[in-house]
């Protein structure tokens, strides 16, 4: 469901912080063999980084389309990307990190991908108390031939599989790629593409499922009818979830909006965001990794007597090349991309970056 976008912000989309300022960086010296050790650096890096690309892709998808809801899933693309850059050489490699907000001479680049490498470890570790699968994998033309180093260090630091693909049989290809999402997604993405280009050499894929109960759950006997304000030139009436509870709150008098940070069972939250009437568009501009930071650290504990929500479900789907090449991420889509990291056989570009909550695919052709 698209609809119109509505006054509450849901920082659901903008997870990226909320889970990376927990865990940390492996340093250069630790091998995937030596990871069970525990030795870790500050992951504040990888944090902020995210957190400022995610706040910054947020802020070029709403100006795209200033009607419409805008959900998505930054560390899935920052993944794909990184992931991607193992295979960038020279100036492409340079462009890609940087445009995820990597400042590369205090990060080095193998310290990016350890970070990643650990995160993703840390997100598929089995909890009783949630659902939360991060994964990758390619899908490998049968005529490609992937460099070792490439296939390895893909397999090392990001877990990506590596599936052999026939691209000229499209039809067998679009089976092969759904019933994997379909399997990767619990069912919830049943059919990804419809036809793929009999052109492309790899795809690059990063799937994310998340499922949770809240540590409060809303009683579904206390959900109303009620109005709600879409915009100032629409409202309507929607299904209104009501709790009485003690969480987290934040009046932000600088900004205009009051925050509220809801738990879920294994302790991950969920920060939920309120601008004042009016006020959306000037808090989207001032949406940064400091504000989320000083907003985290003014919440304090609070009864609420009357906490509503309205019930929703959101899918979305956007092209991102656009957006990236304005983030700095230009070199990928020309013939002067370097990816000579990830084979000999061929000169590639990345000819398509496409986004399906939360699913990040990029087509590499030659």
């Amino acid at each position: 469901m698209r609809t119109e976008r509505t006054s509450l912000l849901l920082a659901l989309g903008l997870l990226v912080s909320g889970f990376c300022s927990r865990v940390h960086c492996l340093p250069e010296n630790v091998t995937p063999e030596e990871q069970h050790k525990g030795t870790s650096v500050d992951g504040h890096s990888l944090a902020s980084s995210n957190t400022d690309f995610a706040f910054s892709l947020y802020k070029q998808l709403a100006l795209k389309d200033p009607n419409k809801n805008v959900i998505f899933s930054p560390l899935s693309i920052s993944i794909a990307l990184a992931f991607l850059s193992l295979g960038a050489h020279d100036h492409t490699v340079t462009e890609i990190l940087e445009g995820l907000k990597f400042n590369l001479t205090e990060t080095p680049e193998t310290e990016i991908h350890q970070g990643f490498q650990h995160l993703l470890q840390t997100f598929n570790q089995p909890s009783n108390q949630l659902q939360l699968s991060v994964g990758n994998a390619m899908f490998v033309s049968e005529e490609l031939k992937l460099l070792d180093k490439f296939r390895k260090d893909a397999e090392a630091f990001y877990a990506s599989e590596v599936l052999s693909t026939n691209f000229k049989d499209s039809e067998a290809a679009v089976k092969l790629i759904n019933e994997y999402v379909k399997n990767k997604t619990h069912g919830k993405i049943e059919k990804l593409f419809n036809d793929l280009d009999v052109l492309t050499n790899l795809i690059l894929l990063n799937y994310i499922f998340f499922k949770a109960q809240w540590k409060t759950p809303f009683n579904p006997n206390h959900t109303y009818e009620s109005e709600f304000h879409v915009s100032q030139e629409r409202e309507g009436d929607v299904p209104m979830m009501t709790l009485y509870l003690e969480t987290p709150y934040f009046r932000d008098e600088e900004l205009g909006c009051t925050l509220v940070e809801l738990t879920y069972t294994s302790n991950d939250s969920a920060l939920f965001i309120l601008p004042d009437e009016g006020k959306m568009q000037d808090l989207e501009a001032k949406l940064t990794p400091e504000t989320l930071t000083r907003w985290r650290n003014s919440l304090q504990p609070r009864l609420i007597h009357r906490l509503r929500l309205p019930r929703f479900s959101i899918s979305s789907h956007y092209q991102l090349k656009d957006i990236l090449s304005q983030l700095g991420i230009k070199k990928i889509f020309t013939s002067d991309a370097d990816f000579s990291g990830i084979t000999n056989d061929h000169k590639l570009a990345v000819s398509q970056v496409s986004l399906n909550f939360a699913q990040f695919i990029l087509f590499i052709g030659a």
